[in-house]
């Protein structure tokens, strides 16, 4: 990876405001060059919105982008040519074949026939389609079409991609193929902006940030995130009966002495969050008392907490906050 001193994208304190409703608020971060920056947020915290300005087609209410050293709002014109960006939709044409979409792509980015064919050929020998030029887009499978729409958006060979949400709906062994082509591109030094839902994806990212309410809550390495942001004191509970061990553990919370901060179901798991401050005869009490209520098997013990644990905490805490909803 590039030098961290490089960097690809400047935002300072951009917001975006719709009537009286604010969309982005007043949000600050840098992306360097040459690493994979995940943008992680629920439907609705500001995501669509923050790319949108960072690309230029939407002016920001108040602040400033700058994305390849040129001012996002005032000078779009000079980035277009040196982002490339693909959407979850995978935006291709379905009756036209691989080697057709490539070649609508190229010439759409002003790629010369000399130009044209070498960019293919290489998009080809990197996304694994060699064999596939005749084949009906229409007819290749999710994994393959992901690969087709990532190598049709950097035909052109961007500086910089902007990736949304692009392995939503593909099946896990595409996805993983899908990463390893992300590492070949920033082996080249190209610079990888990517919003996600999956937490192994984000666990692949050099640094992340967490967005909700239009507002960052949480930005750094997985593993900074996961050290500096979580509070409390995690443990995993294994039992015979889950549900029912939610809805006791969901009242034993609500219990003014309860030291309980938040509870999750992972699975046939559940995480239960602690404050600092807990004591060790509390996880005895409450293995007691759902014992004491009907299950019969009842194993609690301390874990560390996974990003999923982090991201969700910190998406409540911020919920919590704010009471309301927002969109994009």
């Amino acid at each position: 990876m590039v030098e961290e001193h490089q960097t690809t994208i400047q935002v300072h304190n951009l917001t975006k405001k719709f009537g009286d409703f604010t969309a982005v608020n007043n949000i600050s971060f840098q992306v360097h060059r040459g690493e994979i920056f995940g943008f992680l947020g629920p439907n609705g915290s500001g995501k669509t919105t923050t790319i949108r300005m960072l690309l230029g087609l939407l002016k920001p209410s108040l602040g400033e982008a700058q994305v390849l050293n040129v001012n996002a709002s005032k000078q779009p014109h000079l980035i277009r040519p040196k982002v490339g960006y693909m959407s979850q939709q995978f935006t291709l044409y379905n009756d036209l074949t691989v080697l057709q979409n490539l070649n609508f792509y190229g010439r759409a980015y002003g790629l010369d026939n000399k130009q044209l064919q070498t960019r293919i050929n290489d998009v080809l020998e990197m996304a694994g389609l060699v064999g596939r030029e005749h084949t009906r887009t229409k007819e290749l499978s999710g994994g393959w079409r992901q690969r087709l729409a990532l190598g049709a958006s950097i035909l052109h060979q961007p500086e910089l991609v902007f990736l949304d949400e692009p392995t939503a709906g593909v099946d896990p062994v595409s996805r993983r193929a899908f990463w390893d082509l992300l590492y070949q591109l920033i082996k080249d030094g190209v610079t990888i902006f990517v919003t996600t839902h999956y937490m192994d994806e984000a666990e692949h990212c050099h640094r992340l940030a967490f967005i909700q309410y239009g507002q960052l809550i949480a930005i750094g390495t997985p593993q900074s995130i996961k050290s500096d942001t979580f509070e409390g004191d995690l443990f995993e509970l294994n039992c015979d009966q889950p549900a029912l061990a939610l809805n006791l553990l969901e009242d034993i919370k609500k219990n003014p002495n309860s030291e309980i901060k938040d509870i999750g179901l992972y699975g046939a798991l559940i995480h239960i969050l602690f404050n600092k401050n807990y004591q060790t005869k509390q996880i005895k009490s409450i293995q007691k008392q759902l014992l004491n209520s009907g299950l019969k098997q009842v194993d609690i013990q301390s874990i560390q907490p996974t990003l999923e644990d982090v991201f969700i905490t910190s998406m409540r805490s911020a919920q919590t906050l704010n009471h309301g909803e927002n969109y994009e």
